[in-house]
């Protein structure tokens, strides 16, 4: 599983971060976790407010600080549907 956090290192990012590595602990999966910051690469993914959360290729939060909780459950999604 790729993980990409979008964001210019504000509070929010860091702990989007933070709260992004709880949440795989949590349901036990393994990802590579990328920190994108440079505004032209955030853009192009759409995304026009920060922190961004990215889980491979697909942007599932933007503008906002998601729950632990819906992260886990965004990566259990993901989880699964790697297996397929």
């Amino acid at each position: 599983m790729e993980i990409k956090i979008l964001g210019t290192g504000c509070p929010k990012c860091k702990r989007l971060t933070q709260l992004t590595h709880e949440a795989l602990e949590s349901v036990g999966a393994e990802a590579t976790i990328d920190k994108v910051t440079d505004l032209d690469e955030i853009m192009a993914f759409g995304v026009m407010a920060t922190p961004g959360l990215v889980i491979d290729g697909q942007v599932v939060s933007a503008g906002r600080l998601p729950r632990r909780g819906e992260i886990a459950s965004w990566l259990r999604e993901a989880s699964s549907q790697g297996d397929a």
